[in-house]
């Protein structure tokens, strides 16, 4: 009895890693987002393994019973539409599930979006901040005026229908110079990485409508200039001395 949490490519079929591959061909059941989608891919390396629906809307429902069926004795792959499952996707209730009652859980390196766009950013990578994707309404500002102080590097994924709004957004509490990247596509045919101030962004995606899946990175907040650093502290001392 195992869950295996298994990354599938987030663009290119060529990412899928032997081993996962070969697991999913092993278990006794496949959890797909979307069994539709997984089909593609399923088919592409000759996988028959059945298939069973997991995803945001069932999930708190299911969890429970399958991780009963898991504790009997079964092997089970689970899969996200795209990338490493539980990161922005369906599937953490039922690790947790299994966690909590001694299932082993392992979880197959594999392709998650953040990382190569991080890397090709040339944004400060040594620490960040992933938030996923951004509250749609209720939160949304208040969170956004948060992460205007976070110095890390900051990481969400966007829809490319809210993509323009929300980098408008981030100008308006981040500041219109803040460094910023939108990378698309990753992995795919048309892959593409725009750099450029969040300004200079909103112009280009003002006369560009934004296509495909999308990670934004901002840059985070600059550290204030050292010598106002050394004045506040000289200030502070003098204050102490009185």
């Amino acid at each position: 009895m195992k869950l295996y949490v298994v990354p599938t490519p987030v663009g290119n079929l060529e990412d899928m890693t032997f081993r996962a591959i070969r697991v999913l061909k092993e278990a006794d059941l496949v959890l797909a987002e979307d069994t539709r989608t997984s089909s593609i891919l399923m088919q592409h390396y000759d996988i028959h393994t059945p298939m069973q629906s997991h995803h945001k809307w069932n999930e708190h429902q299911t969890c429970v019973a399958m991780a009963d069926r898991i504790a009997g004795g079964l092997t089970v792959a689970l899969v996200s539409d795209a990338g490493t499952p539980c990161i922005s996707d369906p599937g953490f209730m039922l690790v947790r599930e299994c966690v909590r009652r001694g299932i082993e859980v392992e979880c197959l390196p594999g392709p998650t979006a953040f990382v190569p766009a991080l890397v090709q950013s040339g944004l400060p990578n040594e620490k960040f901040c992933f938030e996923g994707f951004l509250p749609q309404k209720k939160g949304r500002e208040t969170r956004l005026k948060e992460l205007a102080l976070e110095p890390r590097t900051i990481i969400f994924y966007e829809s490319p229908y809210r993509l323009l709004k929300t980098l408008q957004q981030m100008a308006q509490f981040f500041g219109g110079d803040r460094p910023a990247v939108v990378v698309r596509e990753i992995s795919k045919k048309f892959s593409e990485t725009q750099h450029g101030s969040l300004e200079e962004l909103i112009a280009h995606f003002s006369e560009i409508e934004p296509k495909g899946e999308i990670v934004l990175l901002v840059g985070g907040k600059p550290e204030a200039p050292k010598e106002a650093k050394k004045n506040k502290y000289k200030i502070q001392e003098e204050t102490d001395s009185d």
